[in-house]
C-alpha cells in the first residue's frame, strides 16, 4: 500500500487557499489584529512527526495557541467568545451567563457544540433539547437552531467549513 503523494495541482490548491485567507485577513485588519499569534515556538524533534514518502516541503505547519492568550470578544452583555480560525474550520469558546439567548438562526456550516460547564436549552425543528456539562450536539448545515442559557455556561463549538460570515462581519444575529 503506497502513501498518497499530493499532485502539484493539490499543492496549488493549498497555496491558493493560504493566499485567499491572507487576503481576507489583510482586508479585515481589525479581525487580523484580534487574533493572537502562537506564543510557543516548536522544539526540534528529529525523526518525529514524519511519514515516509511524504514531502518535508509542506506549505503549512501546525500552529500552537494558548487559549488564555486569545482576545475575548464581548458579543453582548451576557455573551463572550474567543475564536481561532483554521484554514477549513472555526473553533470558538463561548462564555455565557444565565439568561443569554442566541436567537434562532442557521448557517451553511456543520456545528459541533460541547457544553463543558453549565446548562442550555436548544430549540430546533419544533423540539427542545436540554444540554448539560459533558453533552455534545452535532447540528447539520442549514438547520435552524436557538440557544437559551439556563445556567452560566462554557460552550466549545467547532464549525466546518470556517465561519466566513464572522470573518466578513455579516453575522449580526448575536447583536440583535
Amino acid at each position: 500500500m503506497s502513501a498518497h503523494i499530493p499532485t502539484p495541482r493539490r499543492w496549488w490548491n493549498i497555496a491558493g487557499t493560504v493566499a485567499v485567507i491572507a487576503m481576507a485577513f489583510s482586508a479585515h485588519a481589525s479581525l487580523a489584529d484580534s487574533v493572537v499569534a502562537p506564543t510557543t515556538a516548536p522544539q526540534n524533534a528529529p525523526g518525529e512527526g514524519i511519514q515516509p514518502q511524504i514531502s518535508l516541503h509542506m506549505g503549512q505547519t501546525p500552529m500552537l495557541y494558548d487559549l488564555a492568550d486569545q482576545p475575548v470578544e464581548h458579543v453582548s452583555p451576557l455573551i463572550d467568545r474567543q475564536v481561532i480560525y483554521g484554514a477549513q474550520s472555526t473553533f470558538v469558546v463561548w462564555t455565557m451567563k444565565t439568561g443569554a439567548i442566541v436567537p434562532l438562526h442557521h448557517h451553511p456550516n456543520e456545528q459541533i457544540t460541547w457544553i463543558t460547564r453549565g446548562r442550555a436549552e436548544v430549540y430546533s425543528g419544533g423540539k427542545k433539547y436540554v444540554m448539560k456539562a459533558g453533552d455534545l450536539m452535532v447540528i447539520p448545515p442549514n438547520v435552524p437552531h436557538k440557544f437559551v442559557i439556563t445556567e452560566d455556561t462554557v460552550d466549545i463549538d467547532i464549525f466546518a467549513p470556517q465561519r466566513q460570515d464572522w470573518i466578513d462581519g455579516t453575522a449580526d444575529y448575536l447583536r440583535k
